[in-house]
């Protein structure tokens, strides 16, 4: 479905991306993971055809992101990160405003079908202004589904929620993937990370460093993993292996020592020597 072949571009002297690529399966949830600066947005940017390549190739559906704009914005529906609603208009007028600006069939009915997709059937009377964070994400949500895309991309989707409206935000990501969509998600949430995808690229620096379905970048690392902390809270050791090694270092170490299952930041430690932040 989406085909990313040595994409490169530079911002001046600075690589946003330094030939990255990948394929994503139709139907499959893809995430980039990494922190802020990584290339994340860039990529999504190039995927939807707002930012050139300086090198490489990108396609979707098989249609190439340079050369045929116009096909790759009828098959991708896109969630920014920044919330880019008119908040003096309804949630209905939102949708409404959308819906004739892209020639959506059928538009009341995909009005109706999006808003109960999201759960806000309730709300499409309500202004913008009046809808709690968690509301305006999963409006922004309906409005990227009004055109039935083949394709979702999610930019940082939970991005200022809290826990609670985060898990819900995920369960609609989930209901998308189910529905046969493709969905490319791009986050700096180990947790979201690991809880929606099937394969994660970790992106640093502009490189693609890893790719793999979660358990797989896990075992990169083992099983579990020893921290020990100091009494300010920085840590000064962090060591990987089997259970019983873990349990065995620990014993051995100073006190201020735990053990834990390995998560995808010890991956990115591992690799870049540095955490997510």
């Amino acid at each position: 479905m989406i085909e990313v072949n040595d994409i490169r571009k530079t911002y001046g002297k600075v690589p946003a991306l330094d030939g990255v690529s990948f394929s994503i399966a139709r139907g499959e949830v893809f995430g980039l993971l990494g922190p802020n600066g990584a290339g994340k947005s860039t990529l999504i940017r190039m995927l939807t055809c707002l930012t050139r390549p300086d090198g490489g190739s990108a396609s979707i559906g098989g249609h190439d992101v340079v050369t045929n704009a116009a096909a790759i914005k009828s098959l991708v529906g896109v969630v920014p990160q920044e919330n880019n609603l008119d908040r003096d208009l309804s949630v209905e007028e939102n949708l409404h405003i959308y819906g004739m600006l892209h020639r959506v069939k059928n538009l009341s009915h995909r009005i109706d079908e999006v808003l109960a997709e999201v759960e806000l059937s309730d709300r499409r009377d309500s202004v913008v202004t009046s809808l709690s964070g968690g509301m305006k994400r999963r409006l922004i949500i309906a409005r990227s589904l009004l055109s039935d895309p083949a394709a979702l991309f999610f930019d940082e989707p939970s991005i200022g929620l809290d826990p609670q409206i985060r898990r819900q935000l995920w369960e609609i990501v989930r209901r998308t993937a189910r529905s046969g969509r493709t969905v490319l998600l791009t986050t700096h949430y180990i947790e979201e990370a690991d809880a929606l995808c099937d394969r994660i690229g970790i992106l640093a620096k502009g490189k693609l460093i890893a790719l793999g379905s979660p358990a797989a970048l896990r075992e990169m690392v083992g099983p579990y993993v020893v921290d020990r902390i100091d009494d300010n809270g920085r840590l000064l050791q962090h060591i990987s292996g089997t259970r019983e090694k873990a349990h065995e270092i620990a014993r051995n170490l100073e006190n201020g020592c735990t053990v834990r299952k390995t998560n995808l930041e010890d991956v990115f430690v591992k690799l870049t020597g540095e955490r997510i932040e």
